[in-house]
């Protein structure tokens, strides 16, 4: 069978049984990698029903994140999951659900992605010649339309649906009331440089938004991801390491509530002669394997089994995930220093429960959003997180004026910064309104992070920085509101 070459035929076994098979084969044991057995997935039977994911290959570094941040990106949830590997082969098995049931999901498309980060057995001495694939292309897309409320957001809807991914984008409002929309994208098909591909990309445009709009699509030569520029104490304020003890905590907090709005982290030596346990018991949220996965990559933590499971699976309680890791350093020995675990703790707590930065400013008499998103060390970020924020200020009824995405170096990590200049209006005005400003934080992190986005769900802690002082260089930033998720 081809490589990328769907097969079908019904399954068995637990998680969606009787669903159909997407990959598998006659050496489903012993998966010829480049071939259809690297991953196999079991469709769910049913409505509700998990779809079981099987990838089977050369294990490499991170992995794990990379195959959870492509899940993530197909608006997927993982409900549980068993990671395996020997350092030299890895076995994973995710359990998945969709996030809405009106969600259309493109299996064979995601079979194909999840195929794309599977390490080619090729690449090994025997075959020197043969490497793996280059990284993707940069493209400019280039989109003149007339203004109207959830304008970025239907463009993102479109893009994300055909498999385009935002890296860049700057969007402006011409004087005339038209919109310059200027996006630097790669193609997760790897197919934007045939003028076929490019032809659907504008067509499909066209045909969503109205004829009214004009695009095209060019090679971006030379892109470079470019980098924001915030004001020195708005940096500070958005990209702070530790919070406070007072900012995690809420008397407002139920009972419930209460005993999972912090995550529990655990460190065992004593289960294993070479492996370190890690048990993580926290809230459940929108990408939280991802977020823990990403931690442990950046960190250099080599995990050799894991284990995910949510409150419908064993004793897990309510609104919960527990998550058990086994563990190297890099150097092979098992984490037994105190202040190494300390450390390696601490950085998962943050990640865990603050994994996206959310404010607003005023900026002169204009309002501006900011979102910041962490950065890999491989240089990629969060999925969706775009899509996601101009879809809260889309059901707002909150005009885009003009959007940016760039990067900035803070607390010795990268983040990718989303700036939104939003438009004042008398229906939902923001300048002099402080409960408007905090409904939109609100909406915001209700589509960033939480799993089922209910406002009864969720509960929050305020901070109100008044009065910042600016360098006289740099805008007047007067009010900053600051929010941050405790518990789902």
């Amino acid at each position: 069978m081809l490589v990328g070459e769907v097969a079908a035929r019904r399954g068995g076994g637990g998680g969606g049984a009787g669903g159909m098979v997407l990959g598998g084969g006659m050496g489903m044991a012993a998966a010829a990698v480049g071939g259809d057995d690297a991953v196999v997935m079991q469709l769910a039977a049913a409505e509700g029903e998990e779809t079981v994911i099987t990838v089977n290959c050369p294990d490499q570094a991170g992995l794990g994140c990379d195959l959870c941040r492509t899940i993530l990106e197909f608006v997927l949830r993982i409900t549980r999951g068993d990671v395996s590997t020997d350092g030299h082969w890895c076995f994973v098995v995710f359990w998945v659900v969709p996030r809405s049931s009106s969600i259309k999901i493109r299996w064979a498309s995601l079979k194909n992605r999840l195929m794309s980060v599977c390490p080619s057995s090729y690449s090994i001495p025997f075959y020197p010649d043969i490497s793996q694939p280059g990284p993707s292309q940069f493209y400019l897309l280039k989109l003149l339309s007339p203004d109207r409320k959830g304008l970025l957001h239907d463009v993102t809807h479109i893009l994300s649906d055909l498999e385009l991914i935002i890296h860049r984008v700057k969007v402006s409002t011409t004087p005339d009331g038209r919109v310059v929309d200027l996006f630097f994208i790669t193609d997760g098909m790897e197919l934007l440089h045939k003028k076929e591909r490019q032809e659907e990309t504008c067509s499909t445009l066209i045909a969503t938004l109205g004829p009214s709009i004009s695009c095209e699509v060019l090679p971006a030569e030379g892109f470079q991801q470019g980098f924001s520029s915030l004001p020195p104490k708005i940096a500070e304020e958005l990209f702070r390491v530790e919070l406070a003890d007072s900012e995690i905590c809420s008397s407002s907090l139920s009972a419930e509530l209460k005993k999972v709005q912090t995550a529990t982290i655990n460190f065992d030596n004593s289960l294993s002669p070479a492996h370190t346990l890690v048990e993580i018991i926290c809230a459940d949220q929108k990408g939280l394997i991802y977020d823990i996965l990403r931690t442990m990559k950046d960190c250099n933590i080599q995990i050799f089994y894991s284990r995910f499971r949510s409150d419908k699976k064993g004793s897990v309680s309510k609104g919960c995930r527990e998550v058990d890791l086994f563990v190297k350093q890099v150097d092979g020995k098992k984490l037994v220093d105190p202040e190494k675990q300390d450390a390696l703790r601490s950085r998962l707590r943050s990640e865990m429960l603050h994994p996206l930065r959310v404010m607003i400013v005023s900026r002169g008499p204009d309002t501006e959003l900011l979102v910041a998103n962490p950065v890999e060390l491989s240089g990629k970020g969060r999925p969706r997180v775009f899509y996601d924020a101009t879809l809260a200020l889309k059901a707002l009824g909150i005009c885009i004026f003009s959007a940016e995405i760039g990067r900035q170096a803070a607390s010795e990590r990268q983040w990718e910064v989303y700036r939104f200049l939003l438009d004042d209006s008398k229906e939902f005005p923001l300048a002099n309104s402080l409960a408007n400003r905090n409904r939109v934080v609100d909406r915001i992190l209700l589509s960033l992070t939480t799993v089922a986005c209910s406002v009864k769900s969720i509960q929050y802690v305020f901070k109100l920085e008044s009065n910042l002082m600016m360098d006289a260089a740099v805008p007047d930033y007067t009010t900053t509101l600051r929010l941050f998720i405790i518990g789902v």
